[in-house]
């Protein structure tokens, strides 16, 4: 199934480009605030929005993601909040939105009322980070009924038989995560990524997307030379929590820059 993620990151392929994904935390710094950050980032540059689900666990988090989703925790989050963020974000720009949880929220919640209600809302699909496929059996029945995109994570760690599950069970973009342990920006981009991309290509991937550590244009860059996306977070986490909404939309314009494989660094 050709989705409206997978479309969109092709067609900026095929005009010579790559994607620029965007995370952000619902609730931080307040409710209100994050649908404003979110909007600002897609009116910069940024083609996804992965919006992301407060959580009180959030193992895989740096310590900026994980600050952030504690404030918004402490501010009263509710998981109905996303369904409403997810559509206040949908109807007042053209960007689509990933949800990025844990699975134990969409467990909770139903996971077929969580799709439904994920479908009445706008968004686009999933992002499960702890989520694998040969245990997301309910998940991806419940995407085919929807036509929901489901996003599996590979990492360079990953079997050659992992590998070939995340390629095959994924819909939207395959997640690859550049560097092994918890997000967060770094100075460099792990030379794992090359690899890993690689690793998804041979394994017949459409769409392949680097994450984990990119806070720079010229790491977009740097990584759109070898895959479909750069996927931004703990950077424009930062510039949000600094700066304000000003100042994480003048950061994804500048991110922006470094989506044109035509420019020279």
């Amino acid at each position: 199934m050709v989705t409206s993620v997978s479309q969109r990151i092709s067609a900026r392929r095929e005009a010579g480009s790559g994607s620029l994904i965007g995370y952000l935390p619902i609730g931080f710094p307040t409710f209100d605030q994050s649908i404003d950050a979110a909007i600002a980032i897609a009116r910069n540059g940024v083609d996804v929005i992965e919006l992301g689900v407060p959580y009180s666990d959030p193992v895989m988090d740096g310590p900026v993601i994980q600050a952030a989703t504690q404030q918004a925790l402490a501010n009263g989050f509710r998981l109905g909040h996303a369904f409403e963020a997810v559509r206040r974000i949908t109807e007042s720009c053209d960007a689509d939105v990933l949800l990025m949880t844990y699975w134990n929220p969409v467990v909770q919640y139903g996971v077929e009322r969580f799709a439904d209600d994920l479908v009445a809302a706008g968004g686009a699909g999933l992002i499960t980070p702890d989520l694998i496929p040969d245990e997301g059996a309910a998940w991806i029945a419940a995407s085919e009924r929807t036509g929901l995109d489901r996003v599996f994570l590979a990492a360079p760690s990953s079997s050659d038989a992992r590998i070939a599950q995340a390629v095959e069970s994924s819909r939207g973009f395959v997640y690859a995560v550049s560097t092994m342990g918890i997000t967060g920006a770094r100075a460099d981009i792990d030379t794992a990524a090359r690899t890993l991309v690689s690793r998804l290509r041979d394994a017949g991937v459409d769409n392949a997307c680097v994450g984990l550590g990119i806070s720079t244009a010229e790491q977009v860059r740097e990584v759109l030379e070898y895959a479909d996306g750069a996927i931004v977070g703990s950077a424009l986490v930062a510039a949000l929590g600094n700066g304000g909404v000003e100042s994480v939309g003048a950061l994804a314009a500048d991110l922006a820059t470094g989506t044109s494989r035509t420019q020279t660094i």
